[in-house]
């Protein structure tokens, strides 16, 4: 007797899903693995130029279109940026935006939290870096009649989204920086994107330089960061 994998449920298409089931043993070693693996992910400011074939690029973008989204909306494009005169231009009106943050928006305790970073508004890693992914966020999409259809828990599912790519970015091989020039409108008119998206993220993507420095950080102990009701 053939399986059945596919019925329909309150009218609605659904498929059988199965994974594979580990013993708890196997899930233990699997969650210890992965942790000391993204353990190691760092920000990283020194990027190589060297290339970084699209294929990875695009699975990475996959990845994190597998991440859950309110009511499956995906309000996400991932824009992808290796022209160098547009980098140059991106990278341009950022560092006007961020000159102005630094010097007249941010406060003192602001500046002071980042000293440790060694930040400043210099971004010669949006032109180094082989590729930047823009992340935009869709408030509503659009009927084929051009009526608007809402998006729901945008910021949320976009997040998530994000988090998927940083994590597919670092498993990959490579590094990423998370960027958030503040506004970031200047991205919309640069790339041309439609009225319904808005800029969420910007990621330089890449091999990380021959020389990295990063700070000296420490994680919070899990004790700080998780509550356990047992």
């Amino acid at each position: 007797m053939k399986e059945t994998t596919k019925k329909h449920i309150g009218g609605h298409p659904y498929v059988t899903y199965r994974r594979k089931i580990f013993s708890t043993d196997k899930i233990v070693i699997r969650s210890r693995k992965f942790l000391k693996k993204m353990d190691k992910r760092r920000t990283v400011r020194e990027f190589s130029a060297q290339h970084v074939p699209k294929e990875i690029i695009e699975n990475i973008i996959r990845t994190a279109s597998t991440a859950p989204s309110g009511a499956h909306k995906q309000p996400w494009t991932f824009c992808v940026v290796s022209d160098p005169v547009i980098k140059k231009k991106i990278r341009g009106a950022a560092e006007k935006e961020e000159y102005d943050s630094y010097r007249h928006r941010m406060n003192i305790e602001w500046l002071d939290a980042l000293k440790k970073l060694g930040t400043d508004w210099h971004k010669p890693f949006l032109e180094i870096a082989p590729h930047l992914i823009i992340v935009f966020k869709k408030a509503y999409d659009f009927t084929e009649e051009g009526e608007k259809k809402n998006n729901y828990y945008v910021n949320e599912s976009v997040g998530l989204a994000c988090g998927f790519l940083l994590t597919a970015i670092h498993h990959a091989g490579l590094v990423a920086l998370t960027h958030t020039p503040s506004p970031m409108n200047f991205l919309s008119k640069i790339l041309n994107r439609p009225k319904n998206e808005r800029p969420f993220l910007l990621i330089p993507v890449g091999y990380p330089a021959d020389e990295v420095w990063v700070p000296d950080l420490t994680r919070k102990k899990l004790e700080d960061i998780a509550v356990f009701y047992e």
